[in-house]
């Protein structure tokens, strides 16, 4: 081989170990702007899920204000607080504002139901296959589901007849689908324990109770967001059933489906009971965390009078606290020094 072929063939392995190295040090410069940017967005989220944390802080806060007007209101209205950089909202609601499955009456639970069922005869069977769950007893309903109907749908578990423990335990219903619990699970507690207070009701329970005037629920729900903005005592209920009543539902008298508004002006924030609370915290950058808990507020307890019965990160919300639909429930905007002190 002549030294001119030599050369050659040493500047070509010379190109290639070149080209080789470039290409490494690409891919290592990827690899890092790759692990930077998880890094970052691991740093974001956590930023976030911190913030979300100490919302739920200043929600317990504000449950516990002793100023009336200034108490957060837990009939699913959303607050706001602002940092330096990130924005949080939270959203209040009062379990008893939710229709109780282990209270609710045949009637509620049929005019519940269907919102979700395709036809009467779905509806029927879902309605009982509830009853049957709940009930103390191993007689199959009409339509219903006993330990039997759960056997030949080759399910491995049988109907607690006890009361529901938890929301979730409605899934493990026959018929109820996912889909029917997601669409359900929004509406309904287990920890309430009596009939819906109208008082806290959000707009969707509304929409299902029966016997009450749609014109009555948005008027009501207007009022109802108005006095939260201008801190006013929260509005008398009787404008929602107020000439609601048709011949069908003469029958079937609200009263025995919603609790009373003996007292509008009472002051629901002194009740005991279970709140749940979500906080969605949203950084500059556009990074995101949410925090949903439900908690109960303990009579007497003057130390902690909060006790954590669930607590869910980045929970899949059908719907952010920042769309412009819940953003219509905005009622106070802070900034966070007011809560510095």
């Amino acid at each position: 081989m002549t030294t001119s072929n030599q050369n050659g063939f040493a500047l070509v392995i010379v190109l290639w170990v070149l080209s080789l190295l470039i290409i490494m040090s690409g891919s290592f410069a990827l690899s890092m702007r790759r692990e930077a940017s998880i890094v970052e967005g691991l740093k974001n989220n956590a930023q976030a899920g911190a913030i979300a944390e100490s919302a739920l802080a200043v929600a317990e806060m504000m449950l516990l204000q002793p100023e009336a007007a200034k108490r957060w209101r837990a009939d699913g209205s959303i607050y706001q607080v602002d940092f330096s950089d990130t924005q949080v909202r939270i959203q209040l609601q009062a379990e008893v504002g939710k229709i109780d499955i282990n209270n609710a009456n045949e009637a509620l639970l049929q005019t519940l139901i269907g919102r979700v069922a395709t036809d009467k005869e779905q509806m029927t069977k879902l309605v009982n296959a509830i009853l049957d769950w709940r009930d103390s007893d191993d007689m199959v309903r009409p339509d219903g589901a006993e330990k039997q109907e759960y056997k030949k749908a080759g399910l491995n578990y049988q109907p607690r007849n006890k009361r529901f423990r938890t929301v979730e335990e409605l899934q493990m219903v026959l018929g109820i689908t996912q889909e029917v619990f997601e669409t359900l699970s929004p509406l309904i507690t287990v920890y309430s324990g009596q009939d819906v207070d109208l008082r806290f009701a959000p707009r969707e329970v509304l929409e299902v109770l029966p016997g009450l005037n749609p014109e009555g629920i948005e008027q009501y729900l207007m009022e109802r967001t108005n006095s939260a903005i201008n801190e006013l005592p929260m509005p008398s209920t009787a404008m929602l059933t107020a000439g609601a009543l048709n011949e069908d539902q003469a029958n079937q008298a609200p009263e025995d489906l919603v609790q009373p508004d003996e007292d509008a002006a009472a002051d629901p924030a002194t009740e005991t009971g279970v709140f749940e609370i979500i906080a969605e915290a949203k950084l500059e950058n556009g990074s995101s965390a949410t925090l949903n808990v439900q908690v109960e507020r303990i009579d007497g307890a003057s130390s902690d009078p909060f006790t954590i019965i669930k607590w869910q990160h980045n929970l899949n919300q059908k719907e952010s606290l920042f769309s412009d639909e819940k953003t219509k429930l905005l009622v106070m905007q802070y900034a966070e020094p007011e809560f510095n002190n």
